[in-house]
C-alpha cells in the first residue's frame, strides 16, 4: 500500500483536503466549496470559462470570482486573497490552518489568490 500525502490530494473535486485552500460560497465555511492546491492569477468571470464551486450546497456551479465569503487554508503555507486579478489590489493574508470569513471589502469581491511562505502583504502592498 502506498501512503497518501497532501501532494496527492485531488484538487478541484469539491472536497477540502489537507494541502489545499478551500473557498466557501457562504460565511463560516458553509455552502459549496472550491478547492485549490496552487496559485490562480484570474478566476475567470463567467461560465464556461471560470473556476466554479464544486461541492454540494448553496452556490454549486457558480463562478468563484466575486463569490467567496469564507476560506479554510490547509496548504501548509500562507494564502493571500486579492480583490483584483493578477494578484493586485486590496488583499487578505490567511495563515495556514485558519478557517476565516473574508473581510467586508473582500467578501464576494475576489479575483485571484497566491499560495506562498514568502509573500508578505500589509495593507494591500505585497513584497515580491
Amino acid at each position: 500500500m502506498i501512503p497518501t500525502s497532501a501532494a496527492s490530494a485531488a484538487e478541484r473535486d469539491g472536497v477540502c483536503d489537507d494541502g489545499e485552500v478551500c473557498f466557501y460560497y457562504n460565511s463560516n465555511g458553509e455552502g459549496s466549496v472550491s478547492d485549490f492546491s496552487s496559485s490562480v492569477p484570474n478566476y475567470g468571470g463567467s461560465q464556461p470559462n471560470c473556476y466554479e464551486f464544486k461541492g454540494d450546497g448553496n452556490g454549486r456551479g457558480e463562478c468563484v470570482k466575486n463569490n467567496v465569503a469564507s476560506v479554510w487554508n490547509r496548504t501548509g503555507q500562507s494564502v493571500t486573497i486579492y480583490y483584483n486579478s493578477n494578484y493586485s489590489g486590496p488583499s487578505q493574508t490567511i495563515p495556514d490552518g485558519e478557517p476565516v470569513n473574508l473581510r467586508p471589502d473582500l467578501k464576494n469581491e475576489n479575483a485571484s489568490h497566491s499560495i506562498s511562505n514568502f509573500r508578505q502583504c500589509m495593507n494591500g502592498v505585497c513584497a515580491v
